[in-house]
């Protein structure tokens, strides 16, 4: 188990140094300098879901915006005393994932009314300080299911993912939608591994998957492009574009963007306006939190009349005309 280091300042202030930090402490109190934030992850940066946050948060850092401080590899038992010393250390926002710590993180924000929490969720906001958001990508893996079914031989498609909660379901059900749509003979074949960060794992289920006839692999975690790769056979990128690690593979991928779930949030609590809400629809490609990924390598290697379809759908989609359901119940193998 991994024990976080939280980095702190200790300044002895005197004279100057006090009238310097009287100053800043007004400056924040009219809404001016930068804001500051505190994340904590249960997973490496450089995990994909975790990664698309941290890069938001990296970004507006860069811009000057925010002072930025991050823990990864929390173990969930460490995760509330984690939580309560960025709270106390003066951070005006704590961003996070609860999805296995949700009494913990919720508890947390209750003691502390003043501070802001915007934290990855299955649940609902909790007033008055507690937001939620989640990855609600499925507009473009219901695209990247429709180019699956279209360049499946087979027919049979394999899909591994990490636990079958509802940020995961409905992204596999999106994606299942998209490949019946243009292929109605098409079954699947699900697998979780119950981890959210095991490559070894997710590519010895996808081995079990290809092994079993499926040419196309649905790669909701690290690990199963690898096995694609290996035994060549397709494979669709999920949160992050992957393409240039796999440019003969992953054939294309759904991305997050966390950048416009990330500015209203700091926005709000700048202005003192941040309260309990649901996040969510940021992620949706009308409000620019997701979109398909450039086809890149593929983009002539795909059937004319295959992206003809899939940018008819896109258009669909950012004009309101098609809505993609939003199935957070566990999906079956078909198989």
């Amino acid at each position: 188990m991994t024990t976080p280091r939280i980095s702190r300042r200790h300044l002895t202030l005197g004279g100057t140094a006090a009238l310097a930090a009287l100053l800043s402490g007004l400056a924040h109190a009219q809404g001016g300098g930068r804001l500051k934030v505190a994340a904590i992850y249960t997973v490496p940066f450089e995990q994909q879901w975790v990664s698309r946050i941290h890069k938001a948060l990296k970004a507006a850092e860069a811009r000057g915006d925010i002072e930025y401080k991050a823990s990864e590899n929390v173990a969930n038992a460490d995760y509330e005393r984690v939580m309560r010393e960025y709270a106390t250390g003066g951070n005006q926002l704590i961003i996070g994932e609860s999805f296995a710590v949700e009494a913990a993180a919720r508890r947390v924000a209750k003691d502390f009314p003043k501070v802001s929490f915007l934290m990855g969720s299955s649940g609902k906001p909790q007033a008055p300080n507690f937001a939620v958001f989640d990855n609600y990508i499925q507009d473009p893996a219901y695209l990247t299911g429709m180019i699956a079914g279209g360049m499946t031989k087979s027919n049979k498609i394999g899909m591994v993912g990490g636990f079958p909660i509802p940020e995961v379901n409905r992204l596999m059900h999106a994606f299942m939608a998209g490949a019946r749509e243009v292929n109605p003979k098409v079954q699947f074949m699900v697998t979780f591994i119950n981890s959210w960060f095991d490559p070894p794992k997710a590519k010895e289920a996808a081995f079990a998957q290809i092994d079993k006839g499926a040419d196309v692999m649905y790669a909701e975690r690290f690990g199963v492009s690898d096995a694609a790769k290996e035994r060549k056979v397709l494979a669709i990128g999920n949160v992050i574009n992957t393409q240039d690690k796999y440019p003969d593979t992953v054939v294309a991928s759904a991305l997050w963007h966390m950048e416009p779930t990330i500015e209203r949030a700091l926005g709000l609590v700048k202005t003192a306006k941040f309260t309990a809400e649901d996040y969510g629809q940021y992620s949706m490609m009308k409000h620019k939190g997701s979109e398909l990924a450039p086809l890149g390598t593929f983009e002539a290697k795909l059937p004319k009349e295959l992206v003809a379809k899939v940018r008819a759908k896109e258009k669909a989609i950012l004009d309101g005309k098609f809505v993609v359901k939003v199935d957070d119940s566990q999906p079956k193998s078909s198989l």
